[in-house]
């Protein structure tokens, strides 16, 4: 998508060969009209899949994701990192390892939003090594939802998620593919 690669050039942050910084349209800060973009985008790539739910986790997967079921006409279901206490027991549950956070979150869904037979959607904001990915698909599982597909915002190709997610059998579809961030430079993958 040639509107979102232009964006992660103009405005992205090359931390280090590993972490691509996005938080003035993506992570931290939205640009609303780039979601809308997304979200026309996904949502005409999967119109006619029969997808049910557009299920992500939080917190820089929601954007994205509330503009795909926007434009999808679908609800969108996001796991939670922490537990509040309006959540009771009927909860589905997962680890993920967050790659950037260096720390593993307990993510959570209540049952009365992802049910058997739901036709799911994944997104988020990255893909890098498929971790948070994984563990919506658990999710899904425990449910007994199928996946679809996965939709991602950005994946950093270089790292082993996409390998990782298709070798399960999951489809994986990129917005914009990096291939590298070597020497404060942003290679995509066309």
């Amino acid at each position: 998508m040639e509107l979102l690669k232009q964006a992660i050039i103009e405005q992205g942050r090359v931390l280090d060969e590993n972490i691509l910084k996005v938080d003035s349209f993506l992570t931290h800060q939205i640009d609303p009209s780039l979601m809308n973009e997304i979200g026309k985008h996904v949502a005409e790539t999967y119109k006619d899949k029969g997808v049910t739910k557009i299920v992500t986790i939080e917190s820089s997967g929601i954007a994205p994701a509330v503009f795909i079921g926007l434009h999808m006409g679908l609800p969108v279901v996001f796991a939670r990192k922490q537990k509040s206490l309006t959540m009771n027991s009927e909860l589905l549950t997962s680890e993920v390892y967050s790659f950037t956070k260096q720390v593993t979150n307990t993510i959570a869904i209540s049952n009365k939003y992802l049910e058997e037979g739901d036709n799911v959607l994944v997104v988020d904001d990255f893909l890098a090594n498929g971790q948070a990915a994984l563990g919506l698909i658990e999710l899904c599982k425990q449910a007994g939802a199928t996946i679809e597909a996965i939709s991602i915002v950005i994946e950093k190709s270089f790292q082993d998620g996409r390998q990782l997610l298709e070798e399960k059998g999951y489809v994986v579809d990129s917005l914009a593919r990096v291939n590298s961030l070597k020497n404060n430079k942003i290679e995509f993958i066309d």
